[in-house]
């Protein structure tokens, strides 16, 4: 089965002052399911906790969202099942570009999304941290 998604929207309708284009809806229904608590992904490897050598928010917001959906994938589900973003920013000038960057990978997927302007993360050359929730939906 698939989740709901309750009154879906994008961005570039609600911000239509800024480039923005993230599939995202207001609320997710999910049914049963294994649900998918990541931790909150930033820019380094998941094989040795390296960080990516980029200090580039777009370079920093791919390895990210790679990061999820591989998590994602490695416990059977697809980015479909994905129904919950937390973004983390150190610097409101990155929103465009980590934003943008995101809808590359949930377009279709109108998760909820929620996004705050920290002052810092773990890692001073950290700009985005991003925390995911997926419900893979049992088998028919």
């Amino acid at each position: 089965m698939k989740h709901k998604r309750i009154r879906p929207f994008n961005t570039k309708d609600t911000y239509p002052e800024q480039n923005l284009d993230n599939d995202l809806a207001q609320a997710v229904v999910t049914h049963g399911g294994q649900t998918v608590w990541m931790r909150g992904q930033c820019p380094q490897n998941l094989d040795d906790a390296k960080n990516i050598d980029s200090h580039d928010p777009v370079v920093q917001t791919h390895k990210v969202m790679q990061n999820i959906r591989q998590l994602i994938e490695e416990a059977g589900g697809e980015m479909e099942h994905l129904v919950k973003v937390v973004v983390y920013i150190t610097d409101v000038r990155h929103r465009e570009a980590v934003y943008r960057t995101m809808g590359e990978y949930i377009k279709g997927v109108h998760p909820v999304s929620t996004g705050l302007v920290v002052s810092a993360l773990a890692r001073p050359e950290w700009l985005v941290e991003i925390d995911a929730t997926a419900v893979i939906p049992d088998p028919l």
